[in-house]
């Protein structure tokens, strides 16, 4: 504990594993446990069955996000025994566990990664450049925007899958990366902790992040460096490619996994640069506004776009759709390349449904391949491993009859360039499958594992749970100390193997279950032919022993207090007693009694089962070794399976929902006629109600569009559907639309919606203005940047002012397309002159009874009126209240008629 004191420390105890002094007394009353102390002993303690240990982890890992170390008893010999004065165990951490280390844990969320991510910046380059500027009027708001010219390193990776990315930024784009990558925990340099009011530790914490300070490390760390603190790397990979800030990262985050191991291997995949030219940057503000992976209002998955989107019917298939749509591409011919997958899958809907019903059959290879590369992967995660092997197989001879059918087929000379490239798709991806050898390794799995006695095992340990969690209070009397439990009545005492040590003889009598077929190897087929012939000898003994007795209740047996025995029962205990048998036990209807001949036979058939569980667990290991040997071809197969999973989502989607190919190209145009929003879309639906489209030209001619109408005529939906709209055409999907052309786009940028940050002790306004800094610092020529009511937040004065001049640096420092809405009426009169900026509204329809609809398709021109009061009548304002609130604003408008507010 003292060693571990930043962990809370589970030790193996028999059959639990216990908590002791303060952990037992914080936690055992946080995890419900009952807290208690042994008979003559002060020290308290709490604990619960093994077998709960995922349960109680994900407690205090996940819910409480605290670092748990699993200290792990191990059988001491005869030697060590010696020296520890007769301990029968010994005990060491085996493993430190923490939110951003989980490798193989059951409450891992399968479809979301686990990232750990590592920062790394110089703290004394942070705190020689940061000042606080003044401005006129007032001080200018601490920010990180002031030190955009820090360099940072990022590299983050999943232990689960082997992931590992790097990746150099600055200061102010940090924040926006670590929102893409989302990481469970991130490891900062300890002097950041220390350091008195650090931006970057306030930022951390204010986003609600798990943050571990570790000391860095003596020696300056190279890219060789990493290999051996990797222990095994699975490729080559360039070396020269990673900035000092990037290999610093790396350095200190495979130290801290190092450290978390306690000496296991780490196999992870070549570590990847994320370029940032390469992918479209979606800043934090706007993947939440945008409502991309999670909702604005309470940050749950249902209501986003990726649950919208989620057609994928495997976890990795997920997972990277989640990835994609974090960092859609920049590429066209990568772009292309996915939609092609996406067009070939809707035109052929038979190979599509044939691809998912496959898919459907697969695990997930990517964390399967990882338990192995960390020694964990069992018969169980084998068999899943060669079930998704074989699969992929029929998936590689589906897909290649399909193409070559398409091959005899002569080509439309009128799509001759279209259809020679969406022909190619396929084949492109079948040349990255491995399979040769990995399907030799599935069938020489599926060969030597006998599944049913696989089934048979699993039902046997369900068993023994049960018996377990019938126990009273779990046998959490226990903790009371096992003289106590004597006091306890018989029938809800613990059995002997509910408490006893977590290793057993190998040899302990029970009935025999394989789960290796006795064909695997030849040592197997012999140990079970000689096994079958001791067997046979036994029932022979048996048969002779009944004879000579007279005794037809004999049976020859084992237990655990009297080893090999013969055992009678009824009339036929006289009858073994006139033979003068050696007695061990006996009650008034049964007796136990010495067999020499069976003592003898018994001793044989438990040193060859002895050796065919040896020789399974040898043979098992061999499998093991075999997956390891492969991960490579292994993890690239899983990532073709991934891709046609998110491919066949799309198309999918497509079908369902009437999306459209879009057409993109270098240019710096938005055209798309019909958009659709993608949620909001499937809503209404869902209440039966027709979502409005409307098309959306900005680029060129008409670069920003400023944007008026009424409160809830669906300005906001119009702004944010053009911005998803963009963000899904680049990640290879089709989109909501009648049709859709886009130039690229390398920054979508969303200003909408906002609300105090009491963390930092912001107003809402200080929050928009934040926002707003941030995307006038950042957008270029060919970034996307839609801007809702900005200067909402304070005198229409002031709010018209900023409004203004916000449209002024977009329109002429930034350039970039835009779509601008609002309320302030006289940014339209003000703009007149800005002949790239074009003005459109929405409406309201009334009629004479005073009944009024929202018409939500826009046009050209500006509407004065934003309808509030109508609004505020719907919402349920008292009517005396709305009647007060007209004669004001007809007063104001008869008083400042060409304010326009």
């Amino acid at each position: 504990m003292l060693k571990f004191s930043h962990c809370v420390l589970l030790t193996r105890v028999g059959g639990f594993y216990e908590m002791f002094f303060e952990h037992a007394e914080t936690y055992g009353r946080l995890l419900n446990l009952k807290v208690a102390k042994r008979q003559r002993s002060s020290v308290p303690m709490a604990g619960f069955p093994f077998y709960q240990l995922d349960r109680y982890l994900k407690i205090l890992v996940q819910d409480l996000n605290k670092y748990v170390a699993i200290s792990e008893e191990f059988p001491n010999d005869v030697s060590k025994k010696a020296k520890s004065g007769g301990l029968l165990f010994d005990r060491k951490v085996t493993r430190i566990i923490t939110p951003g280390t989980l490798i193989d844990e059951n409450f891992m969320d399968p479809w979301e990664s686990n990232y750990l991510l590592s920062i790394h910046v110089d703290p004394t380059s942070v705190k020689s450049n940061y000042t606080i500027e003044e401005s006129p009027g007032r001080k200018k708001a601490a920010s990180v925007l002031n030190l955009s010219r820090v360099e940072v390193g990022l590299a983050w990776l999943d232990l689960s899958s082997g992931d590992f990315l790097t990746q150099s930024t600055d200061i102010a784009s940090l924040p926006s990366a670590i929102a893409r990558i989302g990481p469970r925990e991130i490891v900062l340099d300890s002097a950041f902790e220390e350091q008195e009011d650090s931006r970057i530790v306030s930022m951390l914490r204010e986003d609600g992040h798990v943050i571990t300070f570790q000391q860095p490390s003596e020696k300056e760390l190279t890219v060789a460096d990493w290999i051996p603190m990797l222990e095994d790397v699975i490729e080559d990979f360039d070396t020269t490619n990673f900035t000092a800030s990037e290999v610093a990262a790396g350095g200190s985050l495979l130290h801290y996994v190092k450290t978390q191991l306690q000496g296991t291997k780490a196999q992870l995949q070549s570590p990847i640069r994320h370029q940032a030219e390469d992918y479209m940057s979606i800043d934090k503000n706007s993947l939440r506004a945008l409502e991309i992976k999670t909702t604005i209002r309470d940050g749950r998955y249902e209501g986003s776009l990726l649950h919208a989107l989620k057609k994928t019917v495997t976890k990795s298939g997920t997972r990277l759709l989640t990835q994609r749509l974090s960092a859609p591409s920049m590429s066209l011919t990568v772009i292309n390349d996915r939609l092609d997958l996406v067009d070939e899958m809707l035109e052929y809907p038979q190979l599509r449904q044939d691809l998912t019903a496959l898919l459907g059959k697969t695990f997930d290879t990517l964390r399967l391949v990882q338990k192995f590369s960390f020694g964990r992967g069992d018969a169980d995660d084998l068999v899943e491993l060669a079930k998704t092997i074989l699969t992929t197989s029929e998936i590689a001879d589906l897909v290649s009859e399909h193409f070559s059918s398409r091959n005899a087929i002569p080509i439309d000379p009128e799509g001759c360039e279209t259809e020679k490239r969406r022909r190619k798709c396929l084949p492109s991806l079948m040349k990255r499958f491995a399979m040769e050898e990995v399907t030799e390794l599935a069938h020489r799995i599926m060969e030597s594992i006998d599944e049913e006695g696989l089934s048979e095992q699993h039902r046997f340990e369900d068993d023994q749970v049960a018996e377990m969690v019938g126990l009273a209070q779990d046998v959490l009397g226990r903790e009371a100390g096992e003289e106590d439990l004597k006091q306890l009545p018989k029938r809800i005492q613990p059995k002997p193997r509910a408490i006893a040590p977590s290793f057993k003889s190998a040899t302990d009598g029970r009935d025999d279950i394989w789960i290796m077929k006795r064909t695997a190897s030849r040592a197997l087929k012999n140990l079970h032919n000689s096994l079958d012939i001791l067997t046979e000898s036994k029932m022979q003994l048996e048969k002779d022993l009944k004879k000579k007795f007279g005794a037809e209740s004999l049976t020859l047996k084992w237990t655990p207090n009297l080893s090999h025995i013969g055992h009678v029962k009824g009339k036929d205990t006289s009858r073994v007693i006139a033979h003068n048998m050696k007695s061990l036990s006996s009650s008034k209807s049964t007796r136990s009694f010495h067999v020499p001949e069976w003592t003898h036979l018994g001793t044989q058939l438990d040193e060859t089962r002895f050796r065919i569980r040896a020789e399974e667990q040898r043979f098992l290991g061999d499998l093991r070794a075999q997956v390891v040997r492969n991960l490579v071809k292994l993890r690239r197969n899983a990532a073709v399976l991934d891709e046609l999973d998110v491919a066949g989502a799309f198309a999918v989607l497509a079908q369902e929902r009437s999306l459209v190919r879009p057409i993109l190209n270098s240019g710096t145009s938005h055209n798309v006629v019909g958009g659709r929003h993608p949620v909001v879309e499937v809503g209404l639906g869902e209440q039966g109600r027709k979502f409005t489209s409307n098309d959306c030209s900005v680029g060129e001619k008409e670069r920003i569009w400023l944007i008026t109408g009424p409160n809830m005529a669906g300005k906001s939906t119009f702004l944010r559907q053009n911005a998803l709209i963009s963000i899904l055409a680049q990640t290879g999907s089709f989109v909501p639309a009648e049709y859709a052309e886009i130039g690229l786009v390398d920054k979508v940028f969303s200003r909408v919606g906002s609300a105090d940050n009491l963390y930092q002790d912001q107003s809402t306004f200080m929050v928009e203005m934040l926002e707003t800094a941030q995307i006038l610092k950042q957008a270029t020529p060919r970034s996307f940047v839609i801007m809702d009511e900005i200067g909402r937040g304070t005198t229409p004065e002031d709010g018209i002012a900023i409004g203004y001049a916000c449209l002024y640096h977009m329109y002429h420092v930034n350039q970039c397309r835009a779509l601008f809405a609002t309320h302030f009426h006289l940014l339209a009169d003000m703009t007149k002159d800005f002949q790239q900026l074009e003005c459109y509204c929405t409406d309201v329809a009334e009629d004479s009874n005073g009944a009024f609809s929202y018409i939500h398709r826009l046009r050209k021109g500006v509407n004065r009126e934003s309808h509030a009061l109508k609004v505020a009548r719907v919402a349920g304002l008292p009517e005396e209240t709305i009647e007060v609130a007209a004669k004001v604003l007809r007063d104001l408008k008869a008083a400042l008629p060409a304010a326009g507010t």
